[in-house]
């Protein structure tokens, strides 16, 4: 009866009107809902969609994207999970772009923005795609790629002219020459957004970033790798329409760069290797700055208090924990905007961490009364209490991304377990919290505190947990709640094999897990308990790692627990498996 409704209340509704209608529905979870409906409005959002967010490449095939989404203008495709970022995922793992790049090259004639995220690139990628997508792509990004080098860019220099962004920050690239920088340079004239930040591409000429702002008179936004800032003053005065830049360094006389002018426009900014002898270069434009990024500035704890008071506009702050909780302070009393206030870990492996540079509980409730517009945190603290968590619930009601992480050093925390503490804070910012990462010490969260994450996660969809619970009756308490959760990170915890294998089964809306450090069998056969069409088990054993020391100078072998990696697929079970990985065959 309720099919027959719904057919008739289609039916009733043109189909000129549905496809007027539908161009205003955006958000990808609504454009979803709409093509359940019926088969006629599945077609239609099919013909209208525009932008396609495939959030992990091996769950379809470039050919069945292509079977429901022709006219695709815009694609984003993430490939290897978050924690490759940090060495725990094997290099070879997967995650290739190649045969994404083959059905791209060959049938996805409307595609002009294309962003690889965390994937493997070769360099005859890139020479397929500048061949074939070259007069038309307008966006490349290859966020923290690998797999390729400057002649790879050399082919897109030379044949996107049309390339209004290119993004390669945080990528690992093979350096062979600065000429992919010059071809872009002599190409291009409509470029806006360059990137090459947090890269270790060096062989970079100061004339071919002034090439770049004389010819493109849209550039708004340039972020570079280690280039000497007076070296840059007729590339400031040429990119009058500059919003954003980052990179840089200082190694010349500080009374030199008071001739360096900035531009007008600027108002995001993130200078690497800043000290207290260049900070007075930004005084004289602070005030306009909405974006700071401090995480690779020299500066103590000090410096960030001089500095920020003098920011009031600021909207987002990324600096290190050498902030402190007095600089968190003058932070919540001066900067009132403040939308994104993310604080990493900072260079206390290398004995520099300020004595003032510790962040706790006193800086996190200043903030949390101070910045009520906060929409995401992102904090490193050296401690916590229950309190501070009940005062970040009752203030920040705008939260949609909260993310914690309690260090792992000597200090003694007396206010543990954090579980009343996490129970407040999910209460008060329940109705908009959408990611949510909470990575602690062992106890300092019992299976009642984990229970509250799942009754009170109604909302969450991205959930990264470490060293949480007690045993398997909390991870079984926390999975029958979070009814919205569809991707689950979890790191350092107790569980066994078949609790997780239930708790997959309890969480309907799961699409995604990764997990590292549970209890493993030598088999990996209670995992089954979780079998089901189209899920897909993926095991990395236990392994020995070789990774560098603190400073660099000697190899030091550490313990690499198991991983899974379990995620729904509709294109069956992968192939390019590396000898690393074991997948479950179900």
């Amino acid at each position: 009866m309720e099919d027959q409704k719904v057919n008739k209340a289609c039916s009733g509704m043109p189909d000129t009107v549905f496809e007027c209608v539908i161009h205003y529905i955006h958000d990808s979870r609504d454009r979803d809902a709409v093509s359940l409906v019926c088969r006629r409005w599945h077609d239609i959002d099919a013909m209208t969609r525009k932008h396609i967010t495939i959030a992990f490449c091996y769950t379809t095939t470039p050919g069945q994207l292509l079977k429901r989404f022709r006219d695709l203008e815009s694609l984003k495709l993430k490939g290897k999970p978050r924690a490759a970022m940090f060495n725990l995922i094997p290099e070879d793992w997967g995650g290739y772009v190649t045969p994404w790049v083959e059905e791209i090259a060959r049938s996805f004639r409307c595609l002009n923005a294309i962003h690889f995220r965390r994937m493997i690139v070769r360099d005859s990628d890139l020479e397929l795609l500048a061949q074939s997508r070259g007069n038309a792509l307008q966006v490349l990004k290859l966020d923290k790629c690998s797999g390729f080098s400057t002649d790879g860019l050399l082919h897109i220099g030379r044949s996107c002219r049309g390339l209004r962004t290119l993004f390669l920050e945080e990528s690992t690239i093979m350096e062979k020459d600065g000429e992919w920088l010059h071809e872009l340079a002599l190409n291009n004239t409509v470029l806006e957004t360059l990137s090459f930040y947090m890269t270790d591409l060096n062989d970079v000429r100061f004339q071919d970033l002034e090439l770049i702002a004389r010819n493109c008179r849209s550039l708004v936004s340039m972020k570079i790798s280690d280039i000497e800032i007076l070296d840059l003053a007729v590339f400031f005065s040429a990119a009058t329409a500059l919003e954003e830049f980052g990179g840089g360094f200082f190694n010349d006389q500080p009374e030199r760069y008071s001739a360096v002018s900035f531009p007008q426009r600027l108002c995001q900014l993130g200078l690497a290797y800043m000290g207290n002898n260049e900070m007075p270069i930004v005084f004289p434009f602070a005030s306009r700055l909405k974006k700071l990024d401090l995480l690779y500035a020299l500066l103590d704890t000090e410096d960030h208090c001089l500095l920020i008071q003098r920011c009031p506009n600021l909207e987002v702050l990324e600096t290190r924990n050498v902030i402190g909780d007095r600089g968190l302070e003058i932070l919540a009393r001066y900067c009132k905007r403040l939308r994104r206030l993310r604080i990493e870990r900072g260079a206390d492996e290398q004995g520099m961490e300020d004595e003032e540079g510790v962040v706790s509980q006193r800086g996190l409730i200043a903030v949390a009364q101070g910045c009520l517009e906060l929409e995401y945190w992102a904090v490193h603290v050296s401690d916590i209490t229950n309190a501070a968590l009940e005062c970040i619930g009752t203030h920040m009601k705008n939260l949609s991304d909260f993310r914690l992480v309690l260090l792992d050093q000597v200090e003694r925390i007396n206010d543990l377990p954090l579980d009343n503490g996490v129970l407040a804070l999910l209460r008060g910012c329940c109705h908009k919290l959408r990611r949510f990462a909470l990575y602690l010490r062992p106890g300092a969260l019992s299976d009642v505190g984990l229970r509250y994450i799942g009754q009170y996660s109604p909302n969450v969809r991205w959930m990264l947990l470490g060293n949480v619970g007690e045993s398997d009756e909390g991870l079984l308490e926390f999975s029958r709640g979070c009814p919205s959760l569809q991707k689950l990170e979890m790191r350092g915890c107790c569980f066994s094999e078949q609790a997780l294998a239930k708790a997959v089964l309890q969480l309907t809306s799961l699409r995604y897990m990764w997990l590292q450090g549970y209890r493993a069998t030598e088999t990996g056969r209670d995992l089954l308990v979780m079998a089901r069409p189209f899920w897909n088990i993926e095991l990395i054993p236990a392994r020995k790692v070789a990774v560098p020391d603190q400073l660099g100078e000697a190899v030091v072998v550490s313990d690499n627990p198991a991983h899974i990696i379990a995620y729904y697929s509709l294109a069956g079970q992968r192939t390019d498996f590396p000898d690393t990985v074991v997948p479950l065959i179900l």
